[in-house]
């Protein structure tokens, strides 16, 4: 039996390496597939201040990608550093990397690529009288060429030096799907900027300069055109800015989502995980809302060197980004009171619409108390109950509407309104102060001039279906209402106010426990509970170190006081140690706040007035995100008149 080689493990005396193997080893960071070659040639178009680039591939990249641009381009004196390791324009200094503001700064990207692959360069600049090209690495010569204002970068035979590599890569199509990706990022990026895409001589896209409104509907599609909302805030130093997709249009992947920082797509767990809390309260099950979200800040406060392919940042002050792009989305989705199909219509008038955030009572345990306090119902019992019920009752003097023989209704709106008219009421009796403090519907007349403005969007009701759903009239056609999701967010946005207002300005209110919780933690645990005190205090908690592997949970809030301490200790120093903040004290709040919600909800199979139906429709059209239940499902539908119309084969 022979021995083993043992040659090839014999130690070797240390040694510089060679220039070109120093750059494929570069290369397997920076060129991971052809999609990579993509993004860094685009990058350095944009850089070059190009308002038009081409993107043109052969076998999804694999044996061609050349990239045109109409920027700048390169002196030709400078075109061989251009395939050079470590030479660029972009930083000069330790304070130009600190403060980068270019898209591409490495310095390696050019000679990575030209070390697995055939690279030209053709580069024209204003000045210069006709255009340069050179070949194959920084060793080479520039000679005249022709060309246009710009670069033009031609890169052949992806890996045909390094055939173990190419291995790797997957099918034509695949390749071609991951460089169709990038193209489209950096296109969301900058609507500014004209893009065209040719796969194997045929084009597949093509964007010209536009809004960013106009580019996200022509990458996202028209779906999230017809059902986005606008973004646009600014934190001290922070601007975000850009659309989201309503809740109605999430879809079940998460392919939908762009974020941007100083103009660079990232994904980033503290942006991604604040923009899931914003929606946590709005989505149906495991759904995923659509979003192109731009971050503006000072490139000082983010580092964008923490990986090769600069797709990850880290910021300085996570916890304030965090924040800054949680509210911003949510106050976005907040704006949402009833939305059909993604158009958001005007607001309430303050007049006419009823008191959104009242102030929340632990007796409210029914729909009565959103009606007027000397409400009786006049044709079939009410579930609800209504106070002031036993010493006066509605008039009764009003005619129902009957049918013409044309089917229209034969009831002015002006009669219609005057069932949730009180001039002819008698006066209701005196209340104390508990009546006092819920939320009563307020008085208010129907008009033509009303229902064609779209006055009130949700339009006015006509009659309620087996119990669970209320039908509608607007100015669009017929209005579908779930009555329980409906109540279910009006009494959960309500729990909600109740609970901020109380607690505005004053400390969490904690509940300290009788026997502190001790537990096993790691040494991340201890140390995250050591460094942040001040904010586990300000949300509840207070726990203490005992040694270098034992935590003491010595209180809670009170809101949480019967969950698993030692779970929930855990979970907030999970979200305080990766945001900065934690989550879990709002949600877990929240869950109990939609419970509650849930159960006081109105149930099915309960008969309600019109008037009970249209005090339901006019506070649906005044709380925040009333599109949808605390469980993400839609609290109402619109049909439109013209869907009727084919229904019944009209004008056909």
């Amino acid at each position: 039996m022979n021995a083993p080689d043992t040659s090839a493990h014999a130690p070797r005396p240390i040694q510089a390496l060679p220039d070109q193997l120093i750059s494929q080893i570069a290369a397997g960071e920076v060129v991971e597939r052809p999609s990579a070659v993509v993004k860094e040639l685009l990058e350095n178009a944009l850089d070059a201040g190009a308002t038009q680039i081409t993107v043109r591939l052969e076998e999804g990249g694999v044996k061609r990608i050349c990239i045109t641009d109409n920027g700048r381009g390169i002196p030709h004196e400078q075109m061989p550093l251009a395939l050079a390791r470590h030479a660029t324009s972009k930083i000069a200094s330790l304070h130009d990397l600190e403060n980068v503001g270019t898209l591409g700064f490495r310095g390696e990207a050019l000679a990575s690529i030209a070390s697995v692959a055939q690279v030209t360069i053709t580069s024209r600049t204003a000045d210069a009288a006709h255009a340069w090209e050179i070949e194959g690495s920084h060793n080479a010569t520039p000679t005249p060429s022709s060309g246009a204002l710009g670069t033009t970068i031609d890169v052949k035979d992806l890996y045909y030096n390094t055939p173990a590599r190419r291995k790797f890569l997957k099918s034509e199509q695949t390749e071609y799907g991951h460089c169709a990706e990038v193209v489209r990022r950096i296109a969301l990026a900058r609507p500014d900027v004209s893009f065209s895409l040719t796969h194997n001589g045929r084009t597949v896209d093509h964007w010209n300069v536009s809004e960013i409104a106009r580019r996200s509907a022509q990458i996202l599609g028209d779906g999230f055109a017809e059902a986005r909302l606008p973004v646009d805030e600014t934190v001290g130093p922070l601007r975000l800015h850009g659309y989201i997709g309503l809740p109605t249009a999430s879809k079940a992947r998460a392919d939908g989502q762009f974020f941007y920082v100083n103009g660079r797509f990232v994904r980033d767990k503290v942006l991604v995980h604040a923009v899931k809390a914003a929606y946590q309260d709005v989505l149906h099950g495991d759904r995923f809302p659509s979003y192109v979200l731009s971050l503006d800040m000072d490139p000082a406060l983010v580092d964008v060197n923490v990986h090769p392919s600069k797709i990850e940042v880290r910021f300085r002050d996570g916890r304030a980004v965090h924040q800054c792009v949680f509210h911003a989305v949510q106050r976005a989705l907040a704006q949402t009171s009833a939305t059909a199909h993604g158009s958001v219509p005007s607001p309430l008038p303050a007049a006419d619409s009823l008191n959104a955030t009242p102030a929340w009572r632990g007796e409210q345990t029914s729909f009565g108390s959103l009606l007027a306090p000397d409400y009786t119902p006049t044709f079939s019992p009410s579930p609800f109950g209504s106070r002031g019920a036993d010493t006066g009752s509605v008039s009764t003097s009003y005619t129902p509407p009957r049918f013409t023989a044309e089917g229209g209704v034969a009831q002015s709106l002006e009669n219609y309104g005057a069932m949730f008219r009180a001039d002819d009421r008698p006066a209701p009796p005196a209340r104390n102060e508990s009546d006092l403090a819920l939320p009563q519907a307020s008085s208010f007349t129907v008009s033509a001039a009303a229902m064609a403005q779209e006055e009130f969007p949700l339009g006015f009701a006509l009659a309620q279906l087996h119990g669970i759903y209320i039908l509608a009239q607007n100015a669009k056609g017929l209005v579908l209402v779930d009555m329980h999701a409906a109540h279910e967010r009006i009494l959960y946005e309500q729990l909600k106010t109740a609970l901020n207002s109380r607690v505005a300005g004053e400390e969490m209110q904690v509940q300290p426990l009788l026997i502190p919780v001790t537990f096993y933690a790691d040494a991340v645990e201890v140390g995250t509970a050591e460094e942040h005190q001040d904010t586990l205090r300000a949300l509840g908690f207070d726990i203490a170190v005992l040694s270098p592997t034992t935590l003491a949970v010595r209180s809670v809030p009170v809101l949480l006081k019967n969950a698993d301490a030692q779970t929930l200790a855990r979970d907030v120093l999970r979200d305080v140690r990766e945001f900065g903040g934690s989550r879990v004290l709002i949600e877990r709040q929240n869950e109990l706040l939609g419970t509650l919600a849930c159960h006081t909800a109105v149930r099915a199979n309960r008969i309600l007035s019109l008037q009970e139906m249209n005090a339901l429709l006019r506070h649906m059209e005044s709380t925040e995100r009333a599109d949808q239940c605390n469980h993400g499902r839609p609290t109402w539908v619109q049909v439109e008149i013209g869907a009727l119309d084919k229904l019944f084969l009209r004008g056909q």
